[in-house]
């Protein structure tokens, strides 16, 4: 059995559960954009677009699923309204494919003599750390070895947050404190973790954005320092996004790409907002697989992205 591959019947309704405020925005609007409708026409579309913005899709992934779903009224000459949540529903999971996110039931760790190392990068207030201990306790879970890192050292109630999930996971975690070098901690961390023939390492780093030269220096050198140790680390530069901050999250996967090789994508915090648009806006601009997703409090509620059960989900 694949990581995470048993989704319960419990993660389902806990899936439809945090989808609700955008389920419930996106659909009562639908509902009444068509209402005393028959045919999906330019009022209709023109209506589908402003829902589409409003949900935080944003504008050019929602211009694209309306470009796509003209043509398909053209081709097919006459489509009703009652299709309309069909040809939308198949529109969205196709574009998710497209950029990768969601691909199949679990994520797998390669099979590696050394352990796989995520290096989490985001601003502060997204849930980064929250995130890196849930995850954590689902590595765990799955049977895996887990070492934490604590080398967001700006803050001293980052390295004592993260040492506060490592005790609630029951994992260990590799700190030097408030104004340690970020470096030397990461460096550390791979070490101890080679040392214990742990499976995974999860690096917090900094999420300071208003330098952003700097932000890439660190990382760059963190980077640099964990390949003295294992030449391909790290595998997975994670962002984590707050999904309820809609268009600025987009904004901050701007700056970080352009910071950091960033090659996976956690949104978190969908069930308190009706922006869940934002999964599939963001899929799109930047053609990284959205990878985790955030749908409550819980430590089970960080879920492995699949597209078909979001999409399942938030048309249901």
């Amino acid at each position: 059995m694949g990581l995470f591959s048993f989704f319960s019947k419990e993660k389902k309704q806990d899936l439809d559960k945090g989808l609700e405020k955008t389920r419930e925005s996106v659909f009562s609007k639908l509902s009444k954009a068509i209402v005393g409708k028959s045919k999906v026409d330019d009022e209709v579309l023109d209506e589908l677009e402003e829902i589409l913005v409003s949900s935080d899709v944003g504008v050019q992934t929602t211009l694209k699923i309306i470009e796509r779903i003209q043509y398909r009224v053209a081709r097919d000459k006459f489509l009703g309204t009652n299709e309309l949540n069909r040809i939308l529903r198949e529109e969205i999971a196709a574009l998710l494919q497209e950029n990768n996110s969601g691909d199949g039931e679990d994520f797998e760790l390669p099979s590696k003599d050394s352990p796989y190392v995520i290096m989490v990068v985001g601003v502060n207030g997204v849930g980064k750390t929250t995130t890196i201990g849930k995850l954590a306790y689902n590595f765990k879970l799955a049977g895996k070895s887990v070492v934490l890192g604590a080398a967001d050292t700006f803050r001293a109630a980052a390295v004592d947050q993260l040492k506060i999930w490592a005790t609630r996971v029951g994992v260990p975690v590799v700190a030097q404190g408030m104004g340690a070098d970020p470096a030397s901690v990461s460096f550390d961390t791979v070490k101890s973790a080679m040392s214990q023939h742990a499976d995974v390492v999860i690096i917090d780093t900094a999420g300071r954005l208003h330098n952003k030269v700097n932000l890439m220096k660190e990382l760059t050198k963190i980077k640099s320092v964990m390949q003295k140790l294992i030449p391909d680390a790290p595998h997975e530069i994670l962002l984590v996004l707050d999904a309820s901050t809609g268009q600025n999250a987009i904004e901050q996967a701007k700056q970080f790409t352009a910071a950091t090789e960033v090659n996976a994508l956690a949104l978190t915090k969908l069930d308190g907002t009706a922006k869940g648009g934002v999964v599939i806006g963001i899929s799109d601009q930047f053609k990284i697989p959205v990878k985790y997703i955030g749908v409550g409090e819980k430590m089970e509620d960080l879920q492995v992205f699949n597209r078909n059960r979001f999409v399942d989900s938030l048309f249901q």
